[in-house]
C-alpha cells in the first residue's frame, strides 16, 4: 500500500532536496519513505547505504528525472523512514523491502544505481528479477563476502562498546561526513542534511544494525545471502555496467574496484583517484553528467 504522505521537511532542506517523499508499509509493517519523480516507462532505482540517505542521490535524480523516472528509497531505520527498534535489520529483509516497493509500484523496466551497501541490496534484488534489469551502475560498494574490514569499522561492531560508540557517540554517522570527502568538504547543509535522520540514540538503531550486519564469519547469519548475492552477478555479464570509483575510500578501496573489473571486464569505467566513498557528492560536477548520459543511453 503506498500512502500519498509528505514529510515536514525543514525550508534549508527543501533546496537540496526538493522532492515530496511518498511512504509505502513493508511487508513487516514498517513506513518506508521513498522519492518518486519523474516519468516514462523505464524507471532508475537508485539505493542508499549505510550511513547515507535517498539525500545522497539528490543531484543525480534531479538530472536524470526530466527523461527518467527516478525511485530513491530510504532503507527502514534510514532517512525518513520509521526507524522501529525491533525490526529484522538484516540484508535479507533489506532485499525484500525492496522487492515489495517495487511490485507494488509495478516497475517493468529497471535501471540500478547503487552505493555502499546499497551494491549487496540491489544486486540481491536484481539476481531474484533479472529479467527486471537493464543498466547497471556501480559506487564504491560490494557485493559478495570480503575478508577485509577497516580497523575503526572493526571497532564499532565490538559487543557492548560498538553501539555505545556508533548509537551513543554517533560514531559512526558523524566522521563520516569528513572521512568520506576528499576533494572537497561538505557544506552546512549538505553535513546536516546527511546527518538530520541520525540524531539521537533511537534515530541511530539501523545504522547499527548495518554495522552489525556486515557477516565477517561463516556463521554469520547474513552470510549465506552475501554469498547468494555474489553468486547472482553472473546474470549481468552482459548488461551495460558504469563502474564509477572513488580512490580516496577509506572502507570500499581500490581492491574491490579490481574485483568489479575483474567480474565484468567489459564495463565502462570511471576511476577518480582523488575522490572519496561519497564519491557522488564529492566529484557531483564531473560524474553526475557522465551518470545521467549513461542511464539514458547516451554513451
Amino acid at each position: 500500500m503506498v500512502e500519498n504522505t509528505h514529510a515536514n521537511l525543514p525550508a534549508w532542506l527543501q533546496t537540496l532536496y526538493p522532492f515530496a517523499p511518498k511512504s509505502f508499509r513493508t511487508p513487516q509493517g514498517a513506513r518506508m519513505s521513498y522519492v518518486d519523480t519523474g516519468g516514462g516507462d523505464e524507471a532508475v532505482l537508485l539505493l542508499h547505504g549505510n550511513p547515507t540517505w535517498s539525500f545522497y542521490y539528490s543531484q543525480l535524480i534531479q538530472a536524470v528525472a526530466p527523461q527518467l523516472r527516478c525511485v530513491a528509497p530510504d532503507h527502514i531505520g534510514m532517512g525518513l523512514s520509521a526507524k522501529p527498534e525491533d525490526y529484522p535489520y538484516t540484508l535479507e529483509t533489506r532485499i525484500m523491502d525492496i522487492e515489495a516497493l517495487v511490485a507494488t509500484l509495478g516497475l517493468k523496466k529497471i535501471h540500478l544505481v547503487v552505493h555502499d551497501w546499497g551494491g549487496a541490496i540491489g544486486f540481491g534484488f536484481a539476481a531474484r528479477h533479472p529479467e527486471l534489469l537493464g543498466r547497471l551502475v556501480v559506487l564504491n560498494t560490494a557485493a559478495w563476502p570480503s575478508p577485509h574490514i577497516p580497523l575503526r569499522i572493526a571497532a564499532c561492531r565490538l559487543p557492548g562498546l560498538g553501539p555505545l560508540l556508533v548509537r551513543g557517540a554517533n560514531a559512526f554517522a558523524g566522521p563520516a561526513v569528513w572521512m568520506s570527502m576528499a576533494r572537497r568538504k561538505l557544506s552546512g547543509d549538505e553535513n546536516r542534511a546527511l546527518l538530520l535522520p541520525y540524531d539521537s540514540w533511537d534515530h541511530r538503531v539501523a545504522v547499527n544494525a548495518f554495522v552489525q550486519d556486515i557477516p565477517m564469519q561463516t556463521e554469520h547469519p547474513t552470510r549465506a545471502t552475501l554469498v547468494k548475492v555474489g553468486e547472482g552477478l553472473k546474470h549481468f555479464s552482459g548488461h551495460p555496467m558504469l563502474i564509477v570509483w572513488g580512490g580516496r575510500d577509506f572502507c570500499f578501496n581500490d581492491r574491490f574496484y579490481a574485483e568489479w573489473r575483474d567480474r565484468f571486464p567489459t564495463a565502462e569505467t570511471r576511476y577518480l583517484p582523488d575522490a572519496g566513498h561519497y564519491v557522488l557528492l564529492d566529484a557531483a560536477a564531473e560524474i553526475v553528467p557522465e551518470i545521467t548520459a549513461f542511464l539514458r543511453g547516451k554513451r
